[in-house]
């Protein structure tokens, strides 16, 4: 049985190429609207939000700007005017027509934000409210769960960071969709792909952990486990794990480990998968190179791209997880149960 999910994951090569090829020379654009500001507020829900994650953390650590992650229920509910003069206001959303979205980025514009947009809608409500739209194109996605629409949404906010002054290199930017591609192979040859997702078949669920840049996509795999396999998963930070949730991780509770196979976060990430095996529980890698493999009951390959831009590459052996385990239960991965394409909240 094959699915749409799989179809799309396996578009994400060329939906890349085409997106950063596009967005790449906005870089003037962003920069422009940077010159005026000196902080980033970003305003997203659901995989969009987790995508916003790694745009934080990509701002603080390489472009030296604060970056927080917005509430839309202060503009939306609370109805509360802020003083967002000298802030870069980012709104991510796959469709651009997610209502509160939009009017959050138009509250913060009336606040004195300047304004961008990432998303794959080009004409898009979203699209037209901001004053540059990073507009991706991923194409079409039909399956419910965001997988090119997502890692378009990364190379996005890689682009933004370039944008902001990120102390970074393009050109690791223009390697990432052939790393995609090798992702997609490597992990559907992997050994270790039919024996975690028999292990995780066997679980009610699971605790997806990353730090730092990896962060993101720790809760991107979390939510995905979620929505398109039906098992609890927790998506948290390293540190927050250990400050006590750790306690839950069992037999019955396997931890998931998600790094880049280089950076200040992976030492960490090696510890605690040994910490997770000596508990007798099973840790499970996705990326973290050898060090993180060695250290985990099984493991799948991470890309071989710096820190920086990994996440393009490091959901992608998550998502193939997560298609295979949702077939593996039964489930049709392409329509989770009480979900849309386009969420809208009040």
């Amino acid at each position: 049985m094959t699915s749409l999910m799989r179809a799309e994951i396996g578009e994400q090569p060329e939906a890349l190429r085409r997106t950063i090829g596009e967005l790449l020379p906005r870089t003037p654009d962003i920069a422009a609207l940077a010159r005026e500001t000196r902080q980033v507020l970003f305003i997203a829900r659901g995989s969009s939000d987790n995508a916003a994650v790694y745009g934080r953390y990509l701002v603080e650590s390489h472009a030296g700007r604060l970056a927080t992650l917005a509430a839309p229920s202060i503009a939306t509910t609370y109805r509360r005017r802020l003083d967002l003069s000298g802030v870069l206001a980012v709104a991510i959303s796959q469709s651009g027509k997610t209502e509160e979205i939009v009017e959050t980025l138009d509250w913060a514009a009336d606040c004195g934000a300047r304004t961008v947009a990432v998303t794959n809608g080009a004409g898009s409500p979203l699209a037209e409210a901001a004053e540059v739209a990073l507009v991706t194109d991923a194409g079409a996605e039909i399956a419910v769960p965001a997988t090119k629409t997502y890692t378009t949404q990364l190379a996005a906010l890689s682009v933004l960071g370039l944008g902001l002054g990120a102390d970074v290199a393009a050109d690791d930017l223009r390697r990432a969709p052939d790393e995609v591609a090798r992702m997609i192979a490597l992990t559907e040859a992997s050994a270790a792909l039919p024996e975690i997702v028999e292990q995780l078949a066997r679980v009610p669920g699971t605790v997806v952990s990353g730090r730092g840049i990896a962060f993101g996509t720790a809760l991107e795999l979390a939510l995905k486990i979620k929505e398109a396999c039906y098992l609890h998963a927790m998506g948290l930070s390293y540190a927050d794990l250990l400050h006590g949730p750790i306690a839950v991780v069992d037999a019955q509770t396997p931890a998931l480990l998600v790094a880049a196979d280089s950076g200040p976060t992976l030492a960490g990430t090696v510890a605690l998968a040994r910490r997770v095996e000596s508990a007798g529980a099973h840790a499970f890698g996705v990326g973290g190179g050898p060090g993180l493999a060695e250290a985990c009951s099984a493991a799948l390959p991470g890309p071989g791209l710096p820190e920086w831009v990994a996440p393009l590459g490091l959901i992608v052996p998550g998502q193939i997880l997560v298609e295979n385990l949702a077939r593996r239960l039964g489930i049709d991965p392409d329509v989770p149960r009480g979900l849309n394409k386009v969420t809208q909240t009040d």
